[in-house]
């Protein structure tokens, strides 16, 4: 028999099968409750998110005479749920017990969900001896709220266990909600296959899909790019009477867009238009940034007008796109006149608003105007986040003010927001480019010591940047200490390596890395063989070039842009290498 092994909320594993209509169970270890999340700052009123309000009744609830109803306990337990005070929620359900007052299917369910909303599924199965304890069953509720919790917690595989196991064993029938949930979850994890044959499943069984089921598959599909599949879809709910709404049209419009398939898109406007369906501001978001990606910002605020004729208002995520697509087009004048025309429209900026332009100042490297709207987030009393850090940080160094960037690091720490990976690669990149090599190693080897990072890119960031500057025998340390982090090279990490070795002159070491890389199973590339090449033409070293060129020729490998370039200078210098290299003409046409 299949098992599923799951910890207790102590730590302490055990182990829960699955067997007829009921789980067994081997070993259990009781949870313990801290009530600490009871305190001041939560007085907001029973109905507002006060705690202490909502403790208060319950303690008033267990003592009068006769008790509430366990439908009232139910009642007090969501309303606590809903204003996040999960733990407080456990504890009350512990005094309950204690004071030996009845409980139901109701409260149960409630203390598997506190549990799964606060990330702690393992305690969650936990709470399911209490069932059998009590003389409660299981339902779809109880099993369907698990499994929400595995994937809240990305335990796919668990859920997907848990769900086989349920219909395999027949202990649970499957309702609309549970099918909906273990295909939500799956679809947006990237299983769009799994999710699919779900739907085939739910079609042969009792349990027929609905409009959700069908939108689930449909979207699942459409973010796939597997547009024809998804109309398919569509087309068989119309044919088994279950018609689309606005969501359901709306994921496929998306999957258009994004695959610039505008007539398919009118086509589907008017297909809606026959159903008495209008688009809303959603459909005309995805209209318009679609449009905008493509360049076609006049189209996008065409289409807008028109919409707004029809009663559909724009939002904030609307006019983004619009400035996103003529930061695009590097029209930062116009971008900057939908910013500000967004306070005559009542419409209040948000983060993205700013980062967008920002990002469109910063590649013009108008550090001033992106600077000032920098300490403008500060000014609206909000806060800048990873990607706002991020690109001033970028801006800053690409018009060489690497002190500045420092600083604005060093108020982000302050201010208390943690820095992601991009913005750690971006102040490594800053600072190898102007060679502040001290700086970007003591950076790296804080960031290794903290364990922060287990990506392979981000070690290629440091290997090139040693690389650049001259630093082979510490790039060659950070390669050779790979194998102690349990990362493999990619084969930009080799690639690199080359370069670097190529650079210096120094091409026996660089073929030594060309045939490691090929001996741990990690395939050259094109660029691998250009930088070889490259290296070989600076250094005007032609025969051992043309060696090596039947080898890149070999492997189906043809000269890119760079090395075409170089190439091009040599023979001017000197006609006769053309001569020296036969290959290029017969070969060299991939």
């Amino acid at each position: 028999m299949k098992r599923i092994s799951l910890r207790s909320c102590n730590g302490i594993p055990f182990i829960s099968s699955i067997s007829g209509s009921a789980f067994t169970f081997r070993a259990w270890s009781s949870c313990h409750y801290s009530n600490k999340s009871i305190s001041v700052k939560d007085k907001l009123g029973v109905n507002s998110g006060n705690l202490d309000d909502a403790v208060t009744l319950f303690h008033q609830m267990v003592t009068v005479k006769p008790l509430p109803s366990v439908v009232d306990f139910s009642k007090l337990f969501n309303n606590m749920i809903k204003m996040k005070h999960y733990s407080a929620v456990l504890s009350l359900f512990r005094q309950m017990q204690n004071l030996g007052i009845p409980i139901s299917d109701f409260i149960l369910n409630s203390m598997i969900n506190s549990y799964c909303l606060m990330y702690r599924v393992d305690c969650a199965f936990s709470v399911l001896p209490i069932y059998l304890k009590n003389g409660v069953s299981f339902d779809a509720v109880t099993f369907t709220t698990l499994i929400r919790g595995l994937f809240a917690e990305n335990k796919v595989k668990d859920a997907v266990e848990l769900f086989k196991k349920l219909v395999r064993e027949k202990i649970c029938e499957p309702n609309q909600v549970m099918y909906g949930t273990i295909m939500n979850g799956l679809s947006k994890r990237g299983h769009t296959q799994k999710t699919l044959s779900l739907l085939r499943l739910m079609e042969q069984g009792n349990t027929k899909p609905d409009l959700f089921i069908y939108s689930i598959v449909i979207d699942a599909l459409c973010k796939d790019g597997n547009l024809d599949a998804a109309i398919n879809i569509l087309n068989e709910m119309k044919q088994k009477d279950t018609p689309p709404n606005i969501v359901t049209y709306n994921s496929i419009i998306d999957g258009l867009c994004k695959l610039g398939q505008w007539e398919k898109v009118k086509t589907l406007f008017s297909e809606m238009v026959n159903l008495n369906m209008y688009p809303d501001v959603h459909t005309l978001n995805i209209l318009t940034d679609g449009l905008c990606k493509e360049g076609k910002v006049e189209d996008a605020e065409e289409v807008m007008k028109h919409m707004v004729e029809k009663g559909v208002e724009p939002n904030i995520i609307t006019y983004n796109a619009l400035m996103d697509g003529y930061c695009l087009r590097g029209q930062l004048d116009r971008a900057r006149r939908i910013f500000d025309s967004l306070i005559d429209k009542c419409i209040e900026t948000d983060i993205f608003s700013y980062n967008i332009l920002i990002n469109g100042y910063c590649k013009k490297k108008k550090l001033a105007e992106a600077m000032q709207l920098f300490c403008e987030i500060f000014q609206k009393g909000s806060k800048p986040n990873n990607f706002t850090y991020n690109t001033i940080l970028q801006g800053l160094f690409e018009v060489g003010r690497s002190g500045d960037a420092k600083q604005i690091y060093a108020e982000m720490l302050s201010a208390g927001t943690k820095a992601d990976i991009y913005i750690h690669a971006t102040l490594l990149n800053g600072y190898f480019k102007y060679g502040l090599v001290e700086e970007a190693m003591s950076l790296f080897n804080k960031l290794e010591r903290n364990r922060e990072y287990t990506d392979i890119a981000f070690y290629n960031v440091v290997i090139n940047g040693l690389c650049k500057n001259g630093k082979l025998d510490e790039a060659h340390a950070v390669f050779e200490k790979l194998c102690f982090t349990g990362l493999l090279p990619d084969v930009r990490t080799y690639n690199v390596l080359i370069n670097g070795f190529c650079l210096e002159q120094l091409f026996d070491e660089a073929k030594d890395i060309l045939r490691k890389m090929e001996d741990n199973g990690c395939s050259p590339d094109r660029v691998t063989y250009n930088v070889i090449v490259q290296g070989f033409l600076r250094c005007n070293k032609i025969s051992e070039m043309t060696s090596f060129m039947k080898e890149m020729v070999g492997r189906g490998f043809s000269f890119d842009a760079s090395t075409a370039a170089l190439l091009v200078n040599v023979v001017r210098v000197n006609p006769s290498v053309l001569d020296m290299i036969p290959e290029l003409h017969s070969n060299n046409k991939k």
